[in-house]
């Protein structure tokens, strides 16, 4: 059997300035790569994870069977129309990466294969698809790649003809889009500045080197991300610099690929829009005297002249517009609930009905632009994932294909939503999904993300079903500092708010104790990034609640991250969570930052993970976490520390390296707290 004791950090500390005084960082230094200690430590604690993980073996094998089990391995999507050709996308059994195609029917759209994620991946220990964008003649393919989890994409152009890529080759991309001209002989991309911010736009001719790239937009302002994209019906090119509270948009005919980008309202403080074109006229998603959004249309002419076109309603948080020739269909959050609304030319609207049990809705491919048919994708905690075609002239709903989940019995399970009193009244609404009829109250897991507006709606998942078979509650809380009940929503948990995320998620776990959902003494919290974060601070302001816990790349360094605008995504985040450098924010993220709050006393059972090559929450947060904990803890709970190395802030690339994944998940759960 593997050596079971764990390791131990050195103790190298750093005295850190801050406005609540001086403290010293006895692991300061795991930030150093470069540090011979620092990836000599993530492998002790890697091999100390996989020592324990040893004599349960046999159950994380068992789970991943039955993950493997409830899934059809070979599979495709449903086949979908652009430009006369059909795309789909299909998996086979034992491969880990989806196989792209196209034909001329719906029938052959399997045809031919226009890229093979596994033949790229072959090479690599890591593979992540980027861009996959056909161009407007339907011939040329633009790809990308990144192969360590860093983000940074290398761009290829494949001639769709022969499937061979060309010459042109950009590196150092990043995720922030692609864009082509109409005659598809340009493409423009977005790339990084030093803070790993996509900040720059570029041009790029087809047939000509990289180095022969014309910027044509940056961005200067740190608190900005840049994205481009093109309208639905390819007129316009959309360059837009986001920050967290106001944005900016840049137009540039996609028929004049060469001329300048103009701006379509120079940004002002807290005021946000996105626009698409209607054919006639741009429509504008804007917070401009609408907290919760309103939509407007402007002339092509004039785009900064906007006129209402659906009013803004409190509590209805419109989050997305997709024009086509007749209408628009919005996608709007009300009550936690998403949903879609067919809005006509005339003003007239009607909502897609999807009954009132927890679920999700999301428009699904729709690239063609003149149509009556609109595709969309439902599922729930009890329904797989969806694929509807919906008349908006008719009202007539086909349904073209429901995810297949061989071995279950939908029927044994259900799911609900309460309502949990937050610590100040507030009402959190909350959803469950367990054994149909069960009346024990057994294990639960609640699951909650809570930051940057972000609405959480339930999904469905077979991996989730090992636990619930168990007899396992599974719990997804909608804590404030997400989007599910409007804007305030949001604004209610962040800045100096942001302890009602952490009390509403810890309330949510009370309230199901109290309904009998949950053992009050078997109870466990998930949540990975900013919900990592939420995992550390409801462990520290609520200790004796929890039993178990699962960071995944937690946000748990929070002052120190935040304190230090050198770091990558730093000065973005700002506007996020404030700027610890000053008051009142220094002492407020200082109560409830996990690191700075671990202490001497008795911590649940920890599962928490990294990425070495995470470029959003850097390894050394979760990895300093750990090590602080395990050396000022009283008990000796498992504490492991799991550290990919060759891969960044979504794990494993691969399906079955992510089903094992979360297999050892399910079964650190069950060994921590199950029967």
């Amino acid at each position: 059997m593997l050596e079971l004791t764990p390791p131990v950090a050195p103790s190298k500390p750093t005295r850190l300035s801050r406005p609540t005084g001086d403290v010293d960082d006895p692991y300061y230094w795991l930030a150093n790569r470069d540090d011979a200690d620092t990836i000599a430590y993530l492998e002790a604690e890697n091999a100390h994870c996989n020592a324990w993980f040893a004599p349960h073996e046999q159950l994380v094998e068992t789970i991943f069977g039955e993950i493997k089990s409830r899934i059809q391995e070979t599979d495709q999507s449903v086949p979908t129309l652009k430009d006369g050709w059909w795309y789909v996308s299909r998996t086979e059994e034992g491969s880990q990466y989806p196989i792209h195609c196209r034909g001329r029917s719906r029938d052959t759209a399997t045809e031919t294969v226009i890229l093979d994620e596994n033949a790229e991946a072959s090479t690599h220990e890591y593979f992540s698809l980027g861009a996959f964008d056909v161009s407007p003649s339907a011939t040329l393919l633009a790809w990308s790649l990144d192969v360590d989890g860093s983000e940074h994409f290398t761009m290829h152009v494949r001639d769709l003809a022969t499937g061979a890529d060309l010459a042109d080759e950009i590196s150092d991309t990043s995720w922030a889009g692609t864009a082509w001209s109409a005659d598809s002989q340009y493409l423009f991309y977005v790339t990084y500045d030093e803070q790993e911010r996509p900040s720059t736009v570029w041009r790029h001719r087809l047939g000509t080197p990289q180095s022969d790239d014309v910027q044509i937009f940056h961005e200067p302002d740190e608190r900005f991300y840049v994205g481009i994209d093109l309208t639905r019906n390819g007129e316009w090119i959309v360059i837009d610099s986001d920050s967290k509270t106001s944005s900016e948009s840049w137009l540039v005919p996609a028929r004049t690929p060469l001329d300048a980008p103009k701006v379509v309202r120079p940004r002002t403080e807290n005021l946000e829009y996105h626009l698409d074109h209607w054919g006639d006229r741009f429509v504008v998603l804007t917070n401009l005297d609408a907290v919760d959004f309103r939509v407007m249309t402007a002339p092509t002419d004039a785009p900064d002249r906007w006129t209402e076109f659906i009013a803004h309603s409190a509590g209805n948080r419109i989050t997305r517009v997709d024009p086509f020739v007749s209408h628009l269909v919005v996608h709007e959050w009300v009550a936690a609930q998403p949903r879609l609304r067919i809005v006509r030319r005339d003003g007239s609207s009607t909502a897609i009905d999807l009954g009132e049990s927890p679920h999700d809705v999301e428009l699904d491919a729709n690239p063609e632009w003149n149509t009556e048919w609109v595709r969309f994708a439902t599922e729930s905690l009890v329904s797989p994932a969806t694929v509807w075609e919906h008349n908006v002239t008719t009202a007539e709903r086909v349904m073209l294909k429901r995810a297949p989940t061989p071995n279950v019995d939908l029927n044994r399970y259900e799911s609900m939503r309460h309502w949990a009193s937050a610590v100040d009244g507030t009402l959190v609404p909350y959803d469950v999904v367990r054994l149909a009829g069960s009346n024990n109250a057994g294990p639960a897991v609640v699951y909650a993300y809570g930051s940057y507006e972000a609405s959480m709606p339930p999904w469905f998942s077979v991996a989730r079903l090992s636990l619930v078979d168990r007899g396992w509650t599974w719990i997804l809380a909608h804590p404030r500092g997400g989007g599910e009940m409007g804007r305030q929503w949001y604004l209610d948990g962040k800045f100096l708010n942001k302890r009602n995320t952490f009390d509403d998620t810890n309330a949510v776990a009370d309230d199901a104790v109290r309904r009998g959902l949950a053992d009050g003494t078997r109870l466990a919290v998930r949540g990975g990034s900013a919900g990592g974060l939420l995992v550390g601070a409801c462990i520290n302001l609520r200790p004796e609640l929890w039993s178990a816990a699962v960071a995944e790349v937690p946000f748990v360094d929070v002052v120190t991250t935040m304190s230090d605008p050198s770091l990558p995504l730093t000065v973005t985040e700002w506007e996020e969570w404030g700027d610890p450098r000053t008051e009142p924010f220094a002492s407020y993220m200082l109560s409830y930052s996990p690191y700075d709050n671990a202490t001497a006393r008795s911590y649940p059972a920890l599962f928490v993970t990294a990425g070495l090559n995470d470029p959003r929450v850097a390894y050394h947060e979760p990895a300093k976490w750990v090590a602080r904990i395990r050396a000022l803890r009283t008990n000796d709970a498992p504490l492991l520390l799991r550290t990919e190395m060759g891969a960044g802030h979504g794990g494993a690339s691969g399906r079955y390296d992510r089903w094992r994944d979360e297999a050892r998940v399910c079964a650190f759960l069950q060994i921590a707290l199950g029967d």
